[in-house]
């Protein structure tokens, strides 16, 4: 085999390693913002985290403008309604309206350089296929959305928590979840009978997602599916127990985000197209 040839094998071989620039620039974003947030003084990353975090109490207020008149009155025969209602005041946690915003920007602060590695992590692993797939303009909705979803979760089983969430891991869980959706069929990477290199064959066409029906008949999807949420129950729901974190995790808005990814996916999708390969040198 000459040199030309193994050049040319190179090549073909680089795509799986390459990270879409929409991927290296999203987790560019998030290292940056945390640094920016490490630089600050205490009293500063507090406001950024209360005023761009996801609060579900914020959003609960919509819906219950009457909760904090309630929470007065309680106040004056319950110890916990007056500290709460002390807290409300002081922070001026009511004040700036529900900040919609933070439905989705909570995704884009982290609390350690742990918490922001570890989900960079995961989105150089789970977000090169959803972006090469869906282009760049469509991954970045996608992430967005599953972050809003995951926060949707969260609110509903946390009410009338004041506790600002933070962390990308929604969205992650959601692009694993959207990746499901086709990195398992037939011609696909991790298909049945095809190979990394199937991708890039000349004529290929890119696999279409798997319906829901076919993807819970798929055993490696489901056993992918069980896994992760086992490992986030575990890891999600008893890491304080278990001493893995400090601060508890809100695992209920990463299934929330893995949910959104698994359902949704296909209104992002494009039709699957003929790959374009980069052509052997003569």
């Amino acid at each position: 085999m000459n040199d030309m040839t193994m050049r040319g094998l190179a090549r073909r071989r680089e795509p799986i390693f390459f990270v879409p620039a929409v991927v290296l620039a999203l987790i560019g974003a998030l290292l940056a913002i945390h640094a920016g947030l490490a630089w600050m003084d205490e009293a500063a990353r507090d406001d950024v985290y209360v005023n761009w975090g996801f609060s579900p109490l914020r959003l609960t207020l919509v819906f219950q403008p009457g909760w904090v008149s309630d929470l007065v009155a309680r106040s004056q025969a319950d110890p916990d309604a007056l500290a709460l209602a002390r807290v409300l005041r002081d922070s001026g946690f009511l004040l700036g309206g529900p900040k919609l915003w933070t439905l989705a920007t909570y995704a884009f602060l982290h609390g350690s350089w742990t918490h922001v590695g570890v989900n960079c992590v995961w989105l150089a692993a789970f977000g090169p296929p959803i972006a090469r797939r869906l282009g760049g303009g469509r991954f970045l909705l996608f992430f967005l959305v599953t972050s809003v979803g995951g926060a949707l979760a969260h609110w509903a089983f946390a009410l009338h928590d004041l506790s600002p969430m933070i962390g990308a891991s929604a969205a992650d869980s959601g692009l694993m979840a959207g990746a499901a959706r086709f990195i398992f069929q037939p011609g696909a990477p991790l298909g049945a009978g095809a190979g990394f290199s199937s991708r890039f064959a000349p004529g290929a066409v890119e696999p279409r997602a798997a319906t829901l029906r076919e993807l819970v008949t798929d055993r490696r999807a489901v056993v992918f599916i069980v896994i992760w949420m086992a490992t986030n129950f575990v890891f999600g729901a008893g890491a304080q127990t278990l001493g893995a974190s400090d601060a508890p995790i809100a695992w209920v808005a990463h299934v929330g985000g893995f949910l959104t990814g698994l359902f949704l996916f296909p209104l992002f999708d494009r039709a699957p197209a003929p790959l374009d390969p980069e052509p052997d040198p003569e």
